[in-house]
C-alpha cells in the first residue's frame, strides 16, 4: 500500500474532556496532517511538519476546510435486524418475539446472511463507523458470513454467534453443546484473523437456559482474553421475567456474576435499572454499560442515567451503541443526539466534545481496542472519518453564525447523519467512496 499524506482540520482526544474549555483534554490542528503508510498512521501534527517528513511525491488529499477525526464506534448492534428498524408499536419482548425472532429465522439461509452482512457494512461506512460490536444470528453461517465480509475489507469488528436455547421459536434455537461447539470452531477460524475479534455472545438469561450459562462461562474461562457480549436490565418485564427463571438470583447481574460472565471485555447493553449492587459489581469488576439511547426511547424502556453512572463513587465504564434494529439510526451523530436529549431528561448536560470523545476514543477504551482504533495516534489503524459540517442546507444556514469548534461539533451532532460523512478512511484505503462507486 503506497502512502498517502490527509490534510484537513484533525481532531482527537487525549481523555474525557471535564469541561467545554478543557483544552487539554483534545489536540486540534487547524491545518493538521496525518501520514498513513501500511494502513497505520506513521505522522501527525501540523500540515507543515508533516509533509516534510512525508517527503516529495506522497499522494496528498486535501480535505480541508473539513474535520479529520478517528472513525466512529459503535458498541453494540445486531447486523441480523436491518429489516426489523422501524418495525411498530411494541416493548422488549413482545418486539422481539413479533419481529426480531422470526427475522432472525432467515439466516438459516447462508446466502441472505451473506447478503445482510455485507449491506450492514456497507451502511455503516457510509455513516463513519469503522468498528462495531455485532450480534450475528443464533446460526453459525450468519457469524461466518460477517467476519468474511468484515475481512475482505480489512475492518476491525468484533462480533460473535448468538447462544439461545429456550424462549425462542425453533429457528432460533441451538443447544448447550452446539452453541459451545459453534461458538469454539468460529473462534479458531476467525478470533485474531486479520483484524477480526470473537465475542462470546449469549443473547439474555431469558434465552438462555442455565446449562448454557454453564458453556458461556466456560468459553470465557477457556479464552479469557474474548469479550463478551449480552444484555441486562433493559425492560421493567424483563428484568421480571428474568429472575422468575433464576429465582435463586439476588437480581439479575448476579446471574452473570454466577456464571463468570463480568470482566473488563464484558459488555453489557442498556443497563437502565440497576440497582447500586449491580452497579457495584460492575464497577468492581471493570465490566462496560452499553448506552443505547435510540433504542432504549424507541421501545420505552427508560432513561440511562449517563452522568450519575460516570460520577458515582464507584464509576461505571460506558460505552454508546446504536442497538440497531431497536435503535432506529445505523449514525453515531444520530446517537448521540438522541443521547443528549436523554441526558438532558435526567438533568444533566453532555457537551460537544464529550459526545466526540465519546463515539471514538471513549469507545476504544471501552472496548479495549484503544491501542489499535478510535486515535489519530502514531503507531495505530488508520481509520479515519472527514466530516462537512456545511453537508445539507440547514446546515450550511446554521454555520453562518457558528464561530467556535465546540459549536461546530454540536451541529454535526445535532443535524447530521450520513450526508455530513464526506469520506472514510479503514485501515488507510478509502471506503465510503468506493461504496458510493
Amino acid at each position: 500500500m503506497t502512502s498517502k499524506l490527509l490534510r484537513g482540520r484533525t481532531l482527537s482526544f487525549l481523555r474525557w474532556p471535564e469541561a467545554i474549555d478543557d483544552h487539554t483534554a483534545w489536540r486540534c490542528e487547524e491545518d493538521g496532517g496525518l501520514l498513513i503508510d501500511g494502513g497505520k498512521i506513521v505522522a501527525v501534527g501540523p500540515y507543515a511538519e508533516v509533509a516534510k517528513r512525508a517527503g516529495a511525491g506522497v499522494e496528498t488529499i486535501d480535505h480541508r476546510p473539513h474535520l479529520i477525526l478517528p472513525g466512529f464506534i459503535d458498541a453494540h448492534v445486531h447486523f441480523p435486524q436491518m429489516q426489523v428498524i422501524a418495525s411498530y408499536g411494541a416493548e422488549l419482548l413482545d418486539w422481539l418475539n413479533k419481529y426480531t425472532f422470526p427475522e432472525e429465522t432467515k439466516f438459516r439461509n447462508a446466502q441472505h446472511g451473506r447478503r445482510i452482512a455485507r449491506l450492514f457494512l456497507d451502511e455503516m461506512l457510509r455513516h463513519g463507523t469503522t468498528t462495531v460490536a455485532a450480534y450475528c444470528s443464533v446460526h453459525k453461517s450468519s457469524a461466518e458470513a460477517f467476519f468474511a465480509e468484515s475481512h475482505d475489507r480489512n475492518m476491525l469488528n468484533i462480533a460473535g454467534k448468538v447462544m439461545m436455547d429456550r424462549n425462542a421459536p425453533d429457528g432460533v434455537l441451538d443447544t448447550p453443546q452446539t452453541g459451545y461447539d459453534d461458538s469454539k470452531a468460529l473462534i479458531a477460524e476467525w478470533h485474531g484473523k486479520g483484524r477480526q475479534l470473537y465475542a462470546i455472545t449469549p443473547r439474555f438469561a431469558i434465552t438462555s437456559s442455565p446449562e448454557q450459562m454453564e458453556m458461556a462461562g466456560a468459553l470465557c474461562r477457556e479464552h479469557p482474553d474474548l469479550h463478551m457480549q449480552t444484555h441486562l436490565s433493559e425492560n421493567h418485564a424483563e428484568i421480571v421475567f428474568t429472575q422468575e427463571l433464576y429465582p435463586w438470583s439476588r437480581d439479575y447481574t448476579d446471574i452473570y456474576e454466577h456464571y463468570g460472565l463480568l470482566g473488563r471485555k464484558s459488555l453489557f447493553g442498556h443497563c437502565i435499572h440497576l440497582s447500586e449492587r449491580e452497579a457495584d459489581a460492575l464497577s468492581q469488576s471493570g465490566s462496560v454499560a452499553v448506552f443505547c439511547p435510540t433504542s432504549n426511547l424507541f421501545l420505552g424502556s427508560g432513561l440511562f442515567d449517563y452522568q450519575r453512572y460516570r460520577r458515582r463513587e464507584k464509576p461505571l465504564r460506558i460505552a454508546a451503541a446504536t442497538d440497531v434494529g431497536g435503535g432506529t439510526n445505523y449514525s453515531m451523530l444520530r446517537t448521540l443526539d438522541e443521547g443528549y436529549k436523554v441526558i438532558a431528561l435526567n438533568g444533566e448536560k453532555l457537551n460537544p466534545f464529550q459526545s466526540f470523545w465519546q463515539l471514538t476514543r471513549g469507545n476504544a477504551e471501552a472496548l479495549s481496542v484503544a491501542d489499535k482504533v478510535g486515535t489519530l495516534d502514531e503507531g495505530t489503524d488508520a481509520d479515519i472519518v472527514v466530516l462537512d459540517a456545511h453537508a445539507t442546507p440547514a446546515m450550511r444556514l446554521r454555520m453562518e453564525t457558528v464561530e467556535t469548534l465546540a459549536e461546530e461539533l454540536f451541529l454535526l451532532q445535532t443535524l447530521g447523519d450520513d450526508r455530513a460523512v464526506r469520506e472514510v478512511y479503514v485501515a488507510g484505503r478509502p471506503a465510503k467512496s468506493a461504496i458510493a462507486a
